[in-house]
């Protein structure tokens, strides 16, 4: 451990605790040798000096990944970095390039997930946090590159999480090189299902643990030389034999035992068993049940594994009988017999084991009663029968009890080798070691002596391993380290089982004579090791001895050791057994060779251990080995519990303190050049402010400060143990110093403005006391002021009052009486007017609602019959169209109807003239009545003036008196009579004008039905044209039916005679036969893809013509071809090469034929081209005409009716084909326009119906849009490639840069200049992703698929980042948030120059990593709650995310803390909520590389394409084949 020096008075420090094991807290007083340190818990403690350690108070808050990293590399900071660790579910550590995994006893399946084993797969060791599959990983990796075998040694207690490790590895190993399941099954499944059966034969309970392995387990994943897992094998080594025969409380035997006591009744009565209680195997103990575990419910799931293992019923049956003869075996008791020094069964109860014991291994109960009690000695002589005695006899039932156990163990590992399948011709292997640990109990035996001595010997491996990477780091700085000593344990070893003098040696040589006893032994011991520094003497204990372990010292009680070493191989054992009945039995015992079966020999238990154990570690020492210590953290077993105590004993005894002591001999701390500037450059700044190397000032500063034997590598500093407290001593020097200074001037500042804002106050004051004088004056004078001004205005408001009175109520008497003067006439015009709105209203509603009435019916009426007659013309329809004879009934009717729709039409029009003219007749006859009334009135008025004249004229002429008189009279009446006339006229006129303005209303009305009755016509019109449409297409698909049935007929006669013709096609022949409409003549026109068939004899067909045509049809195929497979270029944004492939194929009517090859060629075309995946200028190009020609294919094709029936094959007549072709000209799909110069057919722009597409044509259009995602892909992949490099350097900035940031500001320049240099790596992105579009432009791609293929590449840059990001915890840092926030400045400036045709939605993509990186640079994160991250700060991330970058957080610019430790506890807890969700939470993202458009898609978005005026390529452009592709002239 480091050696603690310079610890000051307020210095914090570790200091040692009984509870806790250590607790930090601050020096108070320092006197000689003795410390007073105040804990954190508030309590005063005095320690020697020695044993105190500085303790690093600017340690990361979230802890560091690697403890070689430590500051200071001793037991409390190593438990307190773990344990902070563990606080934040971060399980994994490392020591060098041994991990450390604690037991989170929770599960925490997002750590273990594939996209984890993804990241992990090829990454350097140590560059992403600490785990399982970093080890797995390298281990392959050295095997594959070397050509090594590697093992991994996997150590830890009961409950540390040995076997769950074990299983990831073989999980990672199986990811990397996985081969096919066999039956289903991988090979890391069928060696974790062989678990269960191991643990019931291998495994006990012990002190500490109730399942603890009592064998070395090392499984061997076997590969083959692609890297690939060819097979696995167990091996298993030391199995403690002696546990069958002697136990000791509170420990248990194997499970097994225990398991079959507690089998179903009709097992357990069959194998005469009992009550665990009543064999002397397992009553040793009294532990026969364990918490919480049932015997009976393992004992089937034991026998369920070996049935998946793949035992039979048989053999199962067999093995239990083994066991359960083992327990009865222990229960046979002897006595002395008649003879000396014999024995014999005790009494009936020993018989009846003895004979059960015989029955179960299917021997003679004689035999096996000699076997146990009677030896043979071979002499020369003779051959002499020797009687043991009962002590002897019971030596001999245990040994035959102990190999009979022995040779089932290995039984059952070779069953599931066999199992699961070697690989004989594997030269490499992985290997992953399961063995016990170091074992320190109050009571320790022989047990505990062979398992400490296996770590020993497991122990100077790793601490060989551990120095030799000591070695290679410094010579890879290429510094001095020949003067460090190295450590061993050999002298351990050599005490242990050094020959002849060592314990096992010794003990042997006591278990030979048969007098020797545990005291004789014991002394022995100490005679021979009095001497010894690691062996040591008890001194009230005349048979224990102790040995200082690396772990510790441990008491040994060597009361057992004798009988537990004793194992003697005996001949008449092996007879026995070999001549069992039993095959299984027999198959236990082989015979042995004839030289070995003569005699018993001595077989010492410790001997073959040690043997097996040097077999054990020439294996390992044959392989790389890499370590994993698995570390239970409580005991338990629950999460979120660390107990110290319990941790730093297992961490003695895996070795890793151990591993840690070694490294302190060295160079315990080491430094980055950088780092140590940033912590310590503040004692010599001016070797900062100088223009110095960051080593040559690193060296600087530790020679100014006198420090010795440091030394100086390529990239860090390593200093001896110590110094690195010295420097932190020095260092709080100067940061005290600073802090006095700082407090000083804070202090004067504080005092001074005191001072002042005492002397402002004061000056205030005064002022505030002058003034209130002033005021007072002032208000004395205001307040006279105010009473002469008040009683003036007061007396002015009384009169002016008064007056206000008299003149309102003036007003008011005047308002009063206008106001109902007003109200009366207002009331009266009112209601006037709303009498007259009522009746006009009134009137109105009676006219509409009765012509509303007369309107709604006529329609309704109208509507019903017409649907009606739709409805029952429709049934019609579809019942004609069933059958091909229908159609011309149908036909008839149509045309019936549209001769019936004519006579309405013309009904309809002469209904309109006849009114038409009505109305102009009535109109005339008014205008003429209206002129006969003017005329009449003109008389009448021109009567009354002459009668008015002459009637003047009497007057004159008259007598004055008399005739004055009369006509007075006379005049009077007749201007009454005139009058009355005149007022005659006037109605007469009045009821004229009322006649003609109702005649004019009628005639509008008139009007409007007319028009109404128009837009009827015009209707019925429209559906008198699209009913003869649909009568043509009826007549086509009739006159197609016929020609086919003509075809089919003409088939049928010329292939018979040859009996080619297949069921199918008979039957659809016979069908066109006997419906009737097979034409009799069918005329020779041309046809591209079918011959001419004439009407004359079937088997005279015409074949030279055809002949000749398909030849040139496949020319003109061939000439296609070669044109597209140039690089055609553009007409525009339009790719000519599939504007040509798409005119070609639907002149040639290529769509509509049932079997053609161009399409195949063409195809293979496109598939050719693209093989240079690497040229994304070709892909680009190709993918272009690809989805061009999609386009126009999905706009164009339409699934014919028999597009997907059978392969029969259908030809079209010549005359039918051209009909087609001359009704193809009148409507062309959307957004396609075509110019055709087909014979003497000139015009513009025509278009083209959609064609009703066949098998092949579909076929075309799929493999069309394969190729288009798959060309797609390649572009996408081939981005991701180019820009995969530069995204591992964008993650984290250089390291140059955070140096350069203690070396003060007058490098601000150089600085700037550096920030420039740093972006050149998002500026390469950048470069790529420009380059591509421009590309991608060049060869005009849709910018939809622009849009998506860099959509897909920014989520990749954001999974990549983001996933980093939290694997990397350098990366999670201030400056580094800083160093990517301006790269992604720079892709976001991209994207505005991009415009959003093309970038589309891509910077949205990166939202992940966006709010990650502002989430690192933001101020003041411990203000920030939860519910603020989570719905403000990052809305995006999940709890998971946020946890793992708030706790891997760290500032190494500003020394800023991440967020509160509340925050942290609500994560962990919503975390642990969400675990319990079937929904894995794995924090890392995924790549999402599945193609994100559809073909519907792709057509949405692309504009219409005119490609009428496509020129074609002078290879085809002189052919006259090709002469429709020319644009027409208009």
């Amino acid at each position: 451990m480091g050696t603690p020096v310079n610890i000051i008075v307020g210095s914090h420090v570790w200091v040692e605790d009984p509870e806790e094991a250590w607790i930090d807290g601050q020096v108070l007083k320092i006197t000689g040798k003795d410390v007073e340190v105040q804990t954190t818990k508030g309590k005063k403690v005095v320690a020697n000096l020695s044993k105190i350690y500085p303790k690093d108070m600017e340690e990361p808050a979230g802890g560091v990944d690697d403890m070689t990293k430590l500051s200071y590399l001793h037991e409390p900071g190593v438990l307190r970095n773990l344990k902070t660790r563990y606080e934040l579910n971060e399980i994994y550590t490392y020591t060098g390039n041994i991990l450390i995994a604690i037991n989170p006893f929770q599960r925490l399946p997002h750590i273990y997930d594939a996209h984890m084993m993804q990241q992990y797969k090829g990454a350097p060791f140590g560059e992403l946090s600490p785990h399982v599959f970093a080890v797995a990983d390298v281990a392959y990796r050295a095997m594959v590159n070397e050509g090594k075998s590697n093992s991994i040694l996997v150590s830890g207690e009961s409950g540390a999480g040995k076997t769950e490790t074990t299983k990831m590895l073989m999980r990672y190993l199986a990811f990397l090189g996985g081969r096919t399941a066999t039956e289903g099954r991988t090979v890391e499944q069928q060696v974790l299902e062989s678990n269960p059966v191991l643990e019931a034969f291998g495994n006990a309970k012990t002190v500490r643990n109730n399942n603890s392995s009592r064998f070395g387990k090392f499984v061997e994943i076997q590969f083959d030389k692609q890297g690939r897992i060819s097979g696995a094998a167990i091996r298993t080594y030391l199995l403690e034999r002696s546990r069958v025969c002697q136990i000791s409380s509170p420990e248990r035997n194997y499970h097994c035992f225990y398991l079959l006591c507690n089998a179903p009744q009709e097992e357990v009565e069959r194998y005469k068993l009992g009550n665990p209680k009543t064999f002397h195997y397992l009553n040793q103990s009294t532990c026969f049940e364990l918490v919480g575990v049932s015997d009976a419910h393992d004992y089937l799931a034991t026998r369920r594994a070996m049935d998946i293992v793949g035992i039979s019923e048989k053999d199962q049956e067999a093995i239990f009988r083994v066991v359960a003869a083992i327990l009865h075996i222990g229960n046979i008791e002897f006595s002395k017999g008649k003879e000396v020094d014999s024995s014999i069964p005790k009494d009936d109860q020993a018989k009846f084991h003895l004979k059960t014991a015989a029955e179960l291994l299917m021997c003679d109960p004689v035999a096996l009663e000699d076997a146990l009690c009677k030896r043979i000695m071979i002499t020369p002589e003779e051959v002499i029968k020797r009687s043991l005695d009962p002590q002897s006899a019971l030596v001999s039932r245990d040994g035959l009890a102990k190999t009979i156990y022995s040779r089932l163990f290995d039984w059952l590992v070779d069953k599931i080798n066999s199992s699961i399948g070697q690989d004989p011709n594997s030269k490499s292997l992985i290997g992953v070691l399961d063995i016990y640990g170091f074992e320190s109990f109050k009571s320790n035996s022989f047990e505990q002596f062979c398992i400490n001595f296996t770590n020993e010997k497991l122990q100077q491996h790793f601490n060989q391993h551990v120095f030799k990477m000591e070695q290679e780091e410094y010579t890879k700085e290429e510094i001095d380290w020949s003067y460090i000593e190295f450590v061993d344990n050999q002298d351990v070893l050599d005490l242990i089982e050094k020959k002849p003098g060592g314990i096992i040696a010794l003990l042997d040589e006591a278990c030979m004579f048969p007098k020797s006893t545990h005291e004789t032994f014991a002394n022995k011991l100490y005679q021979t090791f009095k001497s010894y520094k690691r062996f040591v003497k008890p001194k009230f204990s005349r048979t224990d001895f102790a040995i200082a372990h690396y772990a510790g010292e441990v008491m040994y009680q060597s009361d057992q050791f004798l009988d537990k070493n004793k194992d003697y191989v005996v001949p008449e054992h092996q007879d026995l057994l070999s001549a069992s009945n039993c095959p299984f039995v027999a198959g236990l015992f082989p015979p042995l060779p004839e030289e070995t079966s003569k005699s018993s020999k001595f077989s010492s238990i410790g001997s073959r251990f040690k043997l097996q154990l040097q077999q054990l570690m020439d294996t390992l020492n044959s392989t790389e080995p890499h370590y994993i210590r698995c570390v239970k953290p409580n005991n338990l077993l629950k999460p979120a519990v660390f107990e110290n105590a319990n941790i730093m004993q297992q961490l003695r005894c895996g070795g890793v303190l151990e591993a840690i002591r070694i490294s302190c001999a060295g160079y315990p701390t080491r430094r980055p050049f950088f780092e140590f500037l940033n912590r310590f450059g503040l004692l010599a700044p001016e070797f900062l402010e100088g223009n110095y190397d960051e080593k040559v000032a690193c060296k600087k500063i530790l020679e100014k400060k006198g420090l010795q034997g440091f030394q100086i590598g390529k990239t860090k500093i390593f200093l001896r143990a110590g110094q690195m407290a010295e420097l932190d001593a020095r260092r709080a020097e100067v940061l005290s110093s600073a802090a006095k200074t700082i407090q000083r001037r804070i202090r004067t500042h504080i005092a001074r403005r005191r001072f002042i804002a005492l002397r402002e106050a004061t000056i205030v004051l005064q002022s505030l006391c002058r003034g209130r004088l002033a005021c007072r004056v002032f208000d004395s004078m205001k307040k006279e002021a105010a009473a002469v001004k008040i009683q003036k205005h007061i007396r002015r408001y009384d009169a002016r009052t008064a007056y206000k009175r008299l003149h309102v109520s003036t007003l008011v008497l005047q308002t009063g009486l206008r106001t109902m003067a007003a109200r009366k006439e207002f009331r009266f015009r009112k209601q006037t007017k709303a009498a007259i709105i009522i009746q006009a209203r009134w009137r109105c509603h009676k006219a509409t609602a009765y012509y509303k009435r007369l309107k709604r019916g006529s329609i309704k009426a109208q509507t019903r019959w017409r649907g009606r007659i739709a409805r029952r013309e429709l049934r019609k329809l579809k019942m004609a169209a069933r059958e091909t004879g229908a159609l011309k009934e149908a036909k008839d009717k149509l045309q019936k109807t549209v001769e019936d729709l004519t006579w309405r039409i013309q009904l309809e029009k002469r209904l309109r003239t006849d009114l038409e003219e009505a109305k102009a007749q009535e109109v005339t006859k008014l205008q003429n009545s209206l002129q006969e009334m003017q005329a009449k009135l003109d008389e009448a008025n021109a009567s009354l003036v002459k009668e008015r004249e002459a009637a003047k004229k009497a007057i004159e002429e008259a007598p004055p008196v008399v005739k004055e008189k009369e006509v007075l009279v006379e005049d009077t009446k007749k201007i009454e009579s005139l009058t009355a006339e005149v007022e005659g006229l006037k109605t007469a006129l009045e009821s004229e004008k009322k006649r003609a303005d109702e005649t004019e209303r009628k005639s509008k009305e008139a009007q409007e039905t007319s028009e109404e009755k128009q837009k009827k016509l015009d209707e019925t019109e429209k559906k008198v044209i699209q009913l003869q449409e649909s009568l043509t297409r009826l007549e086509e698909k009739l006159a197609n039916l016929e020609s086919e049935n003509q075809v089919l007929r003409q088939q049928a006669v010329s292939i018979a005679p040859n009996k080619f013709l297949s069921g199918r096609s008979r039957s659809i022949i016979q069908r066109g036969a006997d419906s009737g409409h097979i034409p009799g003549d069918a005329k020779s026109t041309l046809d591209l893809h079918s011959s001419s068939i004439n009407h004359r004899d079937p088997l005279e067909i015409e074949e030279k013509p055809q002949k000749s045509l398909n030849e040139k049809q496949q020319e003109n195929q061939e000439l296609l071809i070669r044109c597209i497979a140039q690089h055609l270029g553009f007409a525009g944004n339009r790719p000519i090469a599939a504007c040509i492939i798409y005119k070609c194929l639907l002149q040639w009517r290529s769509f509509e034929v049932e079997r053609t090859s161009v399409f195949d060629r063409i195809i293979q075309t496109i598939g050719n081209a693209i093989e240079t995946q690497d040229n994304n200028d070709i892909l680009a190009y190709w993918l272009s005409n690809a989805s061009t020609l999609l386009l126009l294919l999905q706009r164009t094709l339409k699934a014919s009716g028999a597009a997907g029936m059978a392969p029969q094959r259908r030809r079209s007549s010549s005359a039918t084909l051209f009909g087609r072709m001359t009704q193809s000209f009148r409507g062309t799909p959307q957004g396609v326009n075509l110019s055709l110069i087909n014979g003497g057919v000139n015009g513009g722009v025509d278009t083209l119906r959609q064609v009703e597409a066949k098998y092949p044509a579909l076929l075309f259009k799929q493999q069309l849009t394969a190729y288009v995602e798959k060309i797609y892909g390649m572009i996408r992949d081939n981005l991701k490639k180019e820009i995969s490099p530069l995204l591992g350097l964008c993650i984290q900035a250089p390291r140059t840069s955070r140096a350069s940031l203690v070396k003060g500001s007058s490098r601000s320049v150089a600085n700037s200049a550096a920030q420039q240099a740093l972006i050149a790596h998002w500026q390469g992105i950048v470069k790529s992703l420009g380059n591509f579009l421009n590309t991608l432009k060049a060869n005009h791609v849709p910018p939809f698929l622009v849009r998506k293929v860099f959509t897909q590449i920014f989520s990749f840059i954001n999974v990549q980042l983001f996933n980093s990001l939290l694997l990397r915890r350098e990366c999670c840092s201030f400056s580094n948030g800083e160093y990517v926030k301006a790269g992604l400045a720079e892709l976001e400036h991209w994207c505005y120059k991009a415009t959003d045709e093309y970038a589309g939605s891509a910077w949205d993509e990166l939202k992940h990593i966006r709010q990650a990186i502002g989430f690192l640079v933001i101020h003041q994160k411990p203000k920030k709650t939860l519910d603020e991250i989570s719905h403000d700060l990052c809305p995006v991330l999940s709890i998971q995310q946020l946890y793992r970058i708030s706790t891997m957080y760290w500032d190494d610019k500003y020394g800023t803390h991440s967020v509160s430790s509340d925050v942290i506890s609500n994560m962990r807890v919503l975390m642990t909520e969400d675990s319990n969700n079937a929904v894995s939470n794995s924090f890392l993202l995924d790549d999402d590389s599945s193609i994100p458009f559809s073909v519907d898609d792709l057509s949405k978005s692309m504009q219409q394409i005119d490609i009428s005026d496509i020129e074609p390529p002078p290879l085809i452009r002189e052919n006259s084949g090709f002469s429709f592709l020319l644009p027409r002239s208009d």
